[in-house]
């Protein structure tokens, strides 16, 4: 066996070298080949610097899927439009040769609204729409390198993997942050925050501009890569992506900001205005400012980063109603989906919808309270209506008041359904087994019901039963005796329970000719 073949000391020495500084400073970019990805397409980077969209327009595009939340809509639609525009802006001066700076301040929005009132929902039917990368993720994951949670860094490198290893795609992107009050800060916390105000400061330079290494140094497996690239030698590429294009949208619920709110307005009243009504209560969201997110706890570089902001108001249970009718993203096309699986037609009036609105507004957790009602009152149904025979389901008040009731009564009705088609099944085959031989075959009353009995008890298909029962028959039947013309040959409980010693015996019965068996299996019913 041959010794391998290692390098030298002094080759060693300069590969270690080589692979310290490309982990460590210069890493490489990934290569859309070695990473098994499929080619970045040459088109859709043109596509976000030839944006033709208008405000207008995306706000009717979100129309289909959001109910309510106007305002957010318009800001977000004008935010985004500004944004791209200014990327498009930039493509054509660098295509003149223009290289003067150009000052933009980047239009970040920070989105506040209670759960489940479609802030996650609008931010991702802009990207689907514009055709950008776009990622997700909750600010609760992340923590300062170096402490146990995610590098908010690797935000930036996700874009690049949905971008498909097109970092200048991934630069125009749309990162999306959730739960970001969950980050807030506490005014009396003694030592260092790791959660809050940490993940906050590092969040500060990827929303104003940074480069970020397509390569997280503490990724074993990145810097391993590197390795074999470096080995093979592949020239590298991109090796870091800039953030200056990327738009950053946050959200949060921001439970205390209330009272935050109305503790600052009340103090401005006193002795000079009238205390607020109903209408100014409920508008309160609206009236956020800058020293109200500070006085949560975010940082007042981290709301400054934020300059576009926007309230997402609460869902009534008409706002839920209309989101069941007529949002094209309603959970009740998933329901229907769901039931048709199983052949099951599923259909909602609309008393149904209304008390389904009502109790998912009690939920208190906005449009995703309709997902928990509906399961609920559904979850049986589901289990139990599928391969029972039913082939629709009528969702109305009465089943929402009286969902067991209801469940047996579809249980039954589709059972006896169910019968009736496996019966028409075993006729059917019968009616299949005689005709090569050309005898009219039928299964007598009791012998159908043993079948469908056997069938059932088995959990068999069937056909597949009959299949089994009547192998032989195909043959057997050549050398039975013909009944009188028009009669069919009745096959009698006995046929079904002993089918090889019945058929041996209409055989036995051909052969001898027996004159006093003229129909062998009994008299057609």
């Amino acid at each position: 066996m041959s010794e391998p073949n290692l390098p030298g000391p002094d080759e060693l020495q300069r590969r270690l070298q080589a692979f310290l500084q490309t982990a460590f400073q210069q890493p490489a970019s990934p290569a859309p080949e070695s990473a098994g990805g499929p080619e970045p397409v040459a088109g859709d980077t043109d596509d976000v610097f030839n944006f033709h969209l208008t405000p207008r327009e995306i706000k009717a595009h979100l129309d289909r899927y959001v109910i309510k939340q106007d305002e957010a809509k318009k800001v977000l639609s004008i935010a985004v439009c500004d944004h791209y525009n200014h990327a498009k802006f930039l493509r054509e001066r660098a295509r003149r040769g223009e290289t003067a700076p150009v000052e933009y301040a980047k239009q970040n929005v920070i989105v506040t609204g209670p759960t489940g009132v479609g802030k996650t929902y609008l931010v991702r039917h802009i990207a689907e729409l514009i055709g950008v990368p776009f990622v997700k993720a909750d600010a609760t994951k992340f923590s300062e390198t170096g402490y146990v949670g995610g590098d908010v860094e690797d935000l930036v490198r996700e874009l690049v993997q949905k971008a498909d290893g097109d970092t200048e795609r991934a630069e125009h992107g749309i990162v999306y942050i959730d739960e970001v009050d969950k980050i807030a800060t506490s005014g009396n916390m003694i030592g260092r925050d790791v959660s809050g105000r940490g993940v906050q400061t590092a969040l500060l330079k990827l929303m104003e501009e940074t480069e970020v290494p397509l390569r997280n140094p503490m990724d074993l497996a990145g810097q391993m890569q590197a390795v074999v690239e470096l080995q093979r030698g592949s020239k590298p590429g991109r090796q870091a992506v800039n953030t200056r294009s990327i738009l950053f949208i946050v959200s949060g619920a921001f439970p205390r900001l209330k009272e935050i709110v109305e503790k600052r307005r009340k103090q401005a009243q006193i002795g000079f205005a009238a205390p607020a009504g109903p209408a100014e209560d409920r508008a309160w969201q609206h009236g956020v400012t800058t020293a109200d997110l500070i006085e949560y706890g975010m940082e007042a570089e981290f709301v400054g980063r934020l300059p576009v902001r926007v309230a997402c108001e609460e869902l009534t249970a008409a706002d839920l109603r209309k989101i069941l009718s007529e949002s094209e993203g309603s959970v009740l096309r998933q329901y229907e989906r769901a039931f048709l699986a199983f052949g099951i037609e599923a259909v909602f009036d609309d008393a149904a919808l209304d008390r389904i609105a009502a109790l998912a507004a009690e939920e208190g957790t906005g449009a995703r309270g309709l997902l928990t009602v509906c399961e609920r009152l559904l979850r049986d149904f589901k289990f139990e209506l599928p391969g029972s025979g039913a082939t629709s389901l009528r969702i109305d008040l009465d089943l929402i008041e009286r969902p067991a009731e209801r469940l047996a009564q579809l249980r039954s009705s589709g059972q006896d359904e169910r019968l009736r088609v496996l019966r028409r099944s075993a006729e059917e085959f019968v009616e299949r087994l005689g005709q090569p031989q050309g005898l009219s075959l039928k299964f007598a009353p009791e012998a159908l019901d043993l079948l469908v009995a056997m069938a059932v008890n088995g959990q068999r298909p069937v056909r597949e039963l009959c299949a089994d029962l009547f192998k032989d028959y195909e043959f057997g039947l050549r050398l039975v005796k013909r009944p009188p013309a028009g009669r069919p040959l009745l096959l009698p409980r006995e046929a079904v329970e002993s089918p090889d010693k019945f058929l041996s015996d209409l055989v036995v019965r051909a052969y001898r000719g027996d004159p006093s068996d003229e129909t062998p299996a009994g008299p057609a019913s």
